[in-house]
């Protein structure tokens, strides 16, 4: 069983979607970000980084895994699904997934900072940004010419990056004239598994049957 603290974000939905996709038995602990529940203390014991999300596997002597790219590479290993054994296979996930987490991410987290959430609007990084976002996107565009998923075969390099995209129009983006782009994004959204994971978590209280306090007992006091 994986008990997973997340919140409702592209970082958190690559991570339901992953467990989904992998048909894994998993619970969902929701961590209110607004009220910064992720730089308690508590979970700063799980994550020190004070980010989300984070997985404990409980059947695994309670192992805690934390950053998201590292939650998809331990999940695809743990359940030999959605990452290639074979040295080039593996290398290309790896590459693209990269890709998601070096880049596709951060600027796009940087677009949603100067477009949506800073009280003073500077065009310069709202633009720096926004052209940044754009140029990765025709990079992706380019990959899926050729391919119908990032590395050939749909993986966890995928996953990583379809909820991020998925985000562009919030973002102040657009996927207009990337042909490729826009059937990869069309093609994944059809998916059971994206479907149900990009949904979690709602609103629901703290675990399937127990509170806040039993929760943070049981896996770090």
């Amino acid at each position: 069983m994986i008990e997973l603290f997340t919140a409702a974000t592209p970082n958190g939905h690559k991570v339901t979607i992953a467990l989904e996709e992998m048909a894994l038995e998993y619970n969902t602990h929701r961590i209110d970000l607004g009220g910064r529940e992720q730089k308690e203390d508590w979970y700063f014991k799980l994550n020190p980084n004070g980010r989300i999300p984070t997985i404990v596997d409980r059947d695994l002597e309670d192992f805690v895994v934390f950053e998201s790219g590292a939650i998809l590479i331990y999940l695809a290993e743990k359940t030999g699904q959605f990452l290639p054994q074979d040295i080039k296979g593996r290398s290309l996930v790896m590459q693209w997934l990269m890709f998601q987490m070096g880049a596709i991410g951060p600027m796009q987290g940087q677009a949603n900072v100067f477009h949506r959430y800073a009280q003073e609007k500077i065009p310069y990084a709202i633009d720096r940004y926004h052209k940044e976002c754009q140029r990765l996107y025709e990079v992706l565009n380019n990959r899926l010419a050729d391919n119908e998923y990032l590395a050939g075969d749909y993986s966890i390099a995928d996953m990583a990056t379809w909820p991020w995209i998925s985000g562009y129009e919030w973002s102040g983006l657009s996927i207009e004239g990337l042909e490729h782009l826009k059937r990869w994004f069309e093609q994944i959204a059809k998916r059971k598994a994206v479907i149900i994971g990009k949904d979690i978590p709602d609103e629901m209280e703290v675990g399937t049957n127990q509170t806040r306090e039993e929760v943070i007992r049981q896996f770090v006091i």
